[in-house]
């Protein structure tokens, strides 16, 4: 039974002795942690060739006491101006900049993008303006706008079947205009530039509609010139007979020669008013339109 109590007590006394060899090693780890933290590690060398350095000797004496966490938080409020707030440092206003040599520079690449925009609209835009001239200009050399020749033989196969001569070049049609009504159209004042042409027998009308601009054909069977898009209707030589058109066809003025026909299709001459007779021309048939 003694052996059992003493045994009992050895037993207490060794876990006593335990506990407290655990505590010291927790706290000397727990130290030895802090100041790991502080200083950091360093080997047995360094240590040994730090103790022989002088200088870290004067520096260790002149150093604050204390743990690591200590010299953390003195690290810190040094950082931090001593325990006040950093003020924010006032900014320092751009260095002006010497404007840069023109030549030195160049052409940067947004000059040349804008230039190269402006040229190109530019350039399209003269190409547009010169095609414009290029249709509103009267050809001298040829064609509508200038003077057409037209040889008098080739109006006689026309004639014979009733039809008028049509040029396509001048966009107009050539009639006969009879000699014996020369007098009645002397006395229209319409007529005073056309005089020459009706002279020679002739008589050059214009083959757009007076009214809205359409292309007016000839019709055979009621032997009148009939526009299709209005029914504005013309005679032989080009009076207005019908329709919503304001006067008579336009014309154009004939210089007659022997052989040909010169015909000036730069001035377009308005057409004679409403009412206008000088043939005594009328309807010979069915219309066309």
């Amino acid at each position: 039974m003694f052996l059992a109590v003493g045994g009992g007590v050895w037993s207490l006394v060794g876990i006593g002795v335990v506990v407290v060899l655990a505590a010291i090693f927790v706290i000397t780890t727990a130290v030895r942690r802090d100041r790991n933290r502080a200083t950091g590690l360093v080997t047995r060398e360094t240590a040994s060739r730090d103790r022989r350095n002088p200088v870290l000797d004067d520096l260790e004496a002149s150093a604050p006491p204390g743990t690591g966490r200590a010299l953390e938080r003195a690290a810190a409020l040094e950082a931090r101006g001593g325990g006040e707030v950093a003020k924010r440092p006032e900014a320092v206003p751009p260095a002006v900049r010497e404007p840069l040599d023109e030549e030195a520079l160049g052409v940067t690449r947004r000059q040349f993008l804008n230039r190269g925009v402006v040229g190109m609209f530019a350039f399209g835009l003269s190409g547009f303006g010169a095609a414009m001239l290029a249709f509103l200009w009267p050809t001298l050399s040829g064609g509508f706008g200038s003077k057409i020749k037209v040889s008098v033989g080739d109006l006689t196969a026309d004639f014979a079947k009733k039809e008028p001569h049509y040029v396509p070049d001048g966009r107009l049609y050539i009639q006969p205009f009879p000699k014996e009504d020369v007098d009645k159209a002397k006395k229209i004042t319409a007529y005073a530039p056309l005089i020459p042409g009706m002279t020679a027998g002739y008589v050059a009308l214009y083959q757009k509609c007076v009214h809205l601009g359409c292309r007016v054909p000839w019709c055979g069977s009621s032997q009148w010139f009939e526009c299709p898009c209005h029914g504005s209707k013309y005679n032989r030589v080009g009076e207005k007979k019908a329709g919503p058109a304001p006067r008579g066809l336009d014309r154009f003025a004939i210089i007659a020669s022997a052989d040909s026909l010169a015909i000036d299709t730069s001035k377009v001459i308005q057409g004679p008013p409403i009412g206008t007779n000088s043939t005594g021309q009328e309807q010979e048939g069915p219309h066309c339109a």
